[in-house]
């Protein structure tokens, strides 16, 4: 606890050009029923061992960044998607000074992000879709137990590559061409692109 406190303080002590603005984002953290803690190199507040926020110093700004900020009803239109397009739930609110923090309208935002992560409120990415297995790569492992295990012990990725090859064929004789391609490298323990990696 004493390590944790003391790299807490180190973040925290850093001269730079942000670092009356982080000293007053964390005081509006501590406010909270969150409770401090380091990951990833900076500070995080978490409640119920959750991550709710974190507090961040880049080059040209500072801010909160919210990890399930898809969430927060964001009245003054100030998150932003941490990385459009592949971000799904972090938001991040950035300031380029300490005058710049609304305080009352901070710890709102930080009191919602508590709120909803007590009431369960949290981005669950979905699980890879299921490898379905063409017809004629299941008939040739059904009868084959060694072909059974080697492809069972392949990692997902290597499975669906050896599906998705089978199932693009359009015609039975180049389905069955390809099926026999690959039986050897399933046997071997290979994957389907490999060679390529």
């Amino acid at each position: 606890m004493a390590k944790l406190a003391s790299k807490l303080e180190v973040f925290y002590a850093k001269e730079g050009p942000y670092k009356e603005g982080l000293a007053k984002l964390r005081e509006l953290a501590l406010q909270t029923d969150l409770e401090e803690t380091l990951k990833w190199g900076a500070p995080v507040y978490t409640i119920n061992n959750k991550n709710v926020l974190g507090i961040i110093a880049f080059k040209s700004y500072f801010g909160l960044w919210f990890y399930n900020g898809c969430y927060l009803k964001d009245p003054e239109k100030v998150l932003e998607n941490a990385q459009e397009g592949k971000t799904k739930a972090m938001r991040h609110w950035k300031f380029q000074s300490v005058q710049e923090i609304p305080t009352q309208k901070v710890l709102s935002y930080i009191k919602e992000a508590i709120e909803n992560q007590k009431n369960g409120l949290e981005w669950i990415p979905e699980r890879t879709k299921k490898t379905i297995i063409p017809p004629e790569l299941k008939e040739a492992i059904t009868k084959n137990a060694a072909l059974s295990a080697s492809f069972k012990s392949l990692a997902p990725y290597k499975q669906r590559e050896y599906c998705e090859y089978i199932a693009t064929a359009k015609q039975e004789k180049t389905k069955q061409t390809r099926l026999k391609k690959i039986i050897p490298m399933i046997l071997e323990g290979h994957g389907f692109n490999d060679k390529y990696r």
